[in-house]
């Protein structure tokens, strides 16, 4: 028979992955009733529209073909950072004003429920539901994707046969082509594409502790979410001011916000990957990495400040 000692340890330590489990399912299950997935039917539409777009054959100095795969990979990605930025921001604002005003927080926190399994489980539920949906866009982007890449390549390949040209030289002149469909950087950029989703709910979890409007805590997100993307442009800046003899404040300012801002830029891939440059695996740890370390500086500074609240 087990010691009640240990179950009350048990059920009362600093860290538990069954409570945080837990408490991840019942935020999962609540944002799922809140129909989410709908946004899917509206993916699978403008991904279907814009296989259906005929580029010219001229479009800025490149192929009309190439430029039909771009399109679609450019419409796939803008509405995956779209979905996930507007779930990270909206989901996570909401999380404790609403169990506040179920009074869910209290019996929660009642049980007890330490305040670290009850914010890590509620943020976990919401980047579960993001990364589903996430790979459910994956799947179809890749899916239409494959359609147009094979249907161009099948249609430059008879060309290509049809004047005679040796299939070395084809396979050359659609290796391009090839690059452009679906290869391994299609995931590489989704997951990419996660993890900023990761990032911005962290931030908005933050925010939501020390706040007292919803409203307060998806602007100020906002806010940091814009510096996040345009920082590397103003560092950028910046440091070309510098070499021109300019003063050095700009730089000294662009480094501070580099401290406390995520650089949302430096996790992004999807340009490269619109592009059909290949992304190497050691870039997929960099972001990783500095991915996790602004999700647990925040999940701990969330931690700190919610724990000196009362309720």
């Amino acid at each position: 028979m087990a010691n009640p000692q240990n179950r009350n340890f048990q059920k009362t330590s600093f860290i538990s992955f069954a409570r945080i489990r837990v408490i991840a399912g019942h935020t999962f299950t609540q944002l799922m009733r809140m129909k989410v997935f709908y946004f899917l039917v509206a993916f699978v539409i403008l991904l279907w529209g814009a296989k259906q777009i005929i580029l010219p054959n001229e479009t800025g100095g490149d192929s009309s073909p190439e430029q039909e795969l771009r399109l679609i990979k450019s419409a796939g990605f803008a509405a995956m950072n779209m979905f996930s930025m507007i779930l990270a921001l909206s989901a996570t604002a909401l999380l404790i004003p609403k169990d506040i005003e179920d009074r869910t927080l209290y019996t929660i926190l009642c049980k007890p429920v330490p305040r670290l399994d009850y914010l890590l489980g509620k943020l976990l539920g919401i980047l579960v539901l993001i990364f589903v949906s996430l790979i459910a866009m994956d799947l179809v982007l890749s899916f239409f994707l494959n359609q147009k890449a094979s249907a161009i390549i099948a249609l430059q390949t008879e060309q290509l046969v049809g004047i005679g040209m040796p299939q070395e030289m084809i396979n050359e002149q659609l290796a391009g082509l090839k690059a452009h469909g679906v290869t391994m950087n299609i995931h590489y950029a989704a997951f990419a594409i996660f993890l900023k989703a990761t990032v911005i709910a962290s931030i908005a979890l933050l925010i939501s502790t020390f706040s007292s409007s919803t409203l307060f805590t998806q602007i100020l997100t906002l806010v940091v979410i814009v510096i996040g993307l345009i920082q590397a442009d103003a560092r950028e800046y910046a440091t070309v001011m510098a070499q021109f003899g300019e003063s050095n404040t700009l730089s000294n300012i662009s480094l501070a916000i580099a401290v406390f801002f995520p650089d949302l830029q430096f996790l992004s891939v999807e340009d490269g990957v619109i592009d059909g440059r290949n992304i190497p695996m050691k870039i997929m740890w960099q972001i990783s990495i500095i991915a996790s370390f602004y999700f647990a500086i925040y999940i701990v500074l969330s931690w700190l400040t919610f724990r000196k609240k009362e309720f």
